[in-house]
């Protein structure tokens, strides 16, 4: 394979289908070699350019003089567990024996509440440090100022009108403030704050710093935030210490889930390690996950990271049932721009993995919600295009609460607004129409053959990592193949395996999850385009290279 050079006082090899991908994406040379090669010391940002930043680290300068007591306020998913992680981490360096304080997904719900901070002022606790949430707690943060209890928050969610008065609101998203990228995760903004603390008082040591960066990858990719920008610096240097990570806790769940730190990837930080996370916190309380991070007992790590594997095949259950039924319930609004399905039977832990199913199946906004009595509580997912939270924050009075960014958000409602929220979002989603399908299988690579699929090319593919939100892996598309096998496989026979042969005779394996129905009519000796992602197979010992498949289309 041909390479370019890019001079930057030493020569990097960027490999041509590399730079032709990224210059499809609207980058010039110099932004290549920053994508595929990002450094550390040169492409993050100063986190003093941050909105009162300096007021925060200011007043936890306070707390370090006065031995005061600090909680950390998480949430209850991965990007809140992670985040309550760094800044444990980082107190704990300033000498700050902070505590946690998670809230219960099913008692408390989302976001800061003002019983827990009654709870933790009776609790002699002096500042209490929000992160993942809290930017829209503006009366939770007028009773903490009338009673005496100093808050900080950090948040990376949509800014409302009014921000909530406390001693810092930290969020690069607020009016005004200079910080050059706003698509921090909230872990991203724990590590900023955690960074701006490191510069005022020199601790831990410059550089020990990026040992928190393992904690950073895992909220940034599993919040589901573009991986481009700042992000990607942070969650590519994150994957390097977390393929050496000193966390017992992480080497505990990477071996439950069959793999090693040291083989870990985007993939696994989104589909493997992360699911079993958040399985605590959907199903029983979010507390374990934290305890694993920041455990250094590897018995009590590996019961932990036992329990969640197990509670994870819970959720696998609990997700496939509610699924069918909500599935069959959408129909009934299949011609809706968004689908609003709701029943007592299912747990709000779980709505928001079938809200991306259903987003995947109709390729259109989505709320799934539990009723409870009176009061109804969900999550949303969205499509490209279409500003989940806006439509929200379109009508406000019918909510009790609500909160997230354009993809996600959570909300509670009263039940008897549930017909009144289907019919305003539907008008909103007519009046701001996305088109889910703008970048939807678009093939950045195209090859007329199988000649070129080779294992130089899945490695150059590769030095785009992470993959995620905002830096999708790229599309292949190979047209005129022979369909020489599709066959229906996997537990339910839903997923569809395909092998393929070009002119040649060159062959390729394929595989597309949840397909085998969409694609039951193709038979052997079909001729068939296929667009789709290349991967590596490991079965029985033998290394392949397969295509997950995108779209199957018949060939002219």
């Amino acid at each position: 394979m041909s390479m370019n050079e890019l001079e930057t006082g030493t020569k990097i090899l960027i490999p041509e289908i590399i730079e032709t991908v990224l210059s499809g994406r609207g980058m010039n040379r110099n932004e290549v070699e920053r994508f595929v090669y990002p450094n550390y010391d040169i492409d993050l940002h100063d986190p003093y350019l941050m909105l009162d930043m300096s007021l925060a680290v200011d007043r936890i300068g306070l707390a370090i003089e006065r031995n005061e007591r600090v909680a950390i306020y998480g949430d209850y998913d991965i990007d809140g567990i992670t985040a309550s992680a760094v800044m444990l981490e980082s107190l704990g360096a300033l000498g700050i024996a902070a505590e946690s304080y998670i809230p219960d997904r099913f008692e408390e719900g989302y976001g800061i509440n003002q019983e827990a901070l009654s709870s933790l002022q009776k609790r002699d606790f002096d500042l209490v440090i929000s992160v993942d949430c809290g930017i829209t707690s503006v009366k939770e943060a007028a009773w903490a100022k009338e009673h005496g209890l100093d808050l900080i928050i950090t948040d990376h969610h949509s800014v409302p009108d009014v921000i909530p008065e406390a001693i810092a609101v930290i969020n690069p998203n607020r009016l005004g403030d200079p910080y050059p990228f706003k698509a921090l995760a909230g872990v991203g903004v724990a590590f900023k704050l955690a960074q701006a603390l490191q510069a005022r008082f020199k601790a831990p040591v410059k550089g020990q710093e990026k040992w928190m960066l393992d904690l950073v990858a895992l909220g940034t990719v599993c919040d589901i935030v573009p991986l481009i920008g700042e992000n990607r610096v942070l969650t590519s240097f994150g994957l390097r210490v977390m393929r050496q990570t000193r966390r017992v806790g992480l080497r505990e769940l990477a071996l439950v889930g069959r793999t090693t730190p040291g083989e870990l990837t985007s993939y696994h930080l989104g589909f493997v390690l992360g699911p079993r996370m958040n399985a605590a916190g959907r199903l029983e309380h979010a507390a374990r996950s934290l305890e694993l991070m920041i455990t250094d007992d590897v018995l009590r790590a590996r019961a932990i990271a036992e329990e969640l594997d197990y509670l994870n095949d819970q959720r696998k259950a609990d997700q496939k049932r509610i699924f069918e039924q909500a599935r069959i319930l959408a129909e009934k609004y299949i011609d809706d721009p968004i689908l609003f399905v709701s029943d007592e039977d299912w747990s709000h832990g779980v709505v928001g993995i079938v809200a991306s199913k259903l987003v995947e199946k109709y390729h259109k906004p989505v709320l799934v919600a539990q009723v409870m009595g009176e009061k109804t509580k969900g999550s949303a997912r969205s499509v490209p295009g279409f500003n989940l939270v806006e439509a929200l924050r379109s009508v406000p009075e019918l909510f009790t609460k609500f909160g997230g960014h354009y993809f996600a958000a959570g909300y509670t409602l009263p039940t008897e607004n549930i017909e009144a929220l289907r019919a305003a979002l539907n008008v909103y989603a007519t009046e701001h129409p996305a088109d889910p399908y703008s970048d939807d299988m678009k093939a950045e690579i195209k090859l007329k053959d199988l000649e070129g699929i080779e294992w130089d090319l899945l490695e150059s593919i590769e030095m785009m990592e992470p993959f995620g939100s905002g830096n999708a892996r790229p599309n292949l598309q190979i047209s005129d193949l022979r369909l020489i096998e599709a066959k229906a496989i996997g537990q339910d026979k839903t997923h569809l395996r395909i092998n393929v042969a070009d002119q040649k005779q060159r062959r390729l394996a394929g595989i597309g999850f949840g397909m085998a129905k969409t694609y039951s009519e193709l038979k052997s000796g079909d001729y068939i385009n296929i667009i789709g992602h290349l991967n590596k197979n490991e079965y029985n010992g033998s290394v392949t290279i397969q295509i997950m498949i995108g779209k199957i289309s018949h060939a002219k």
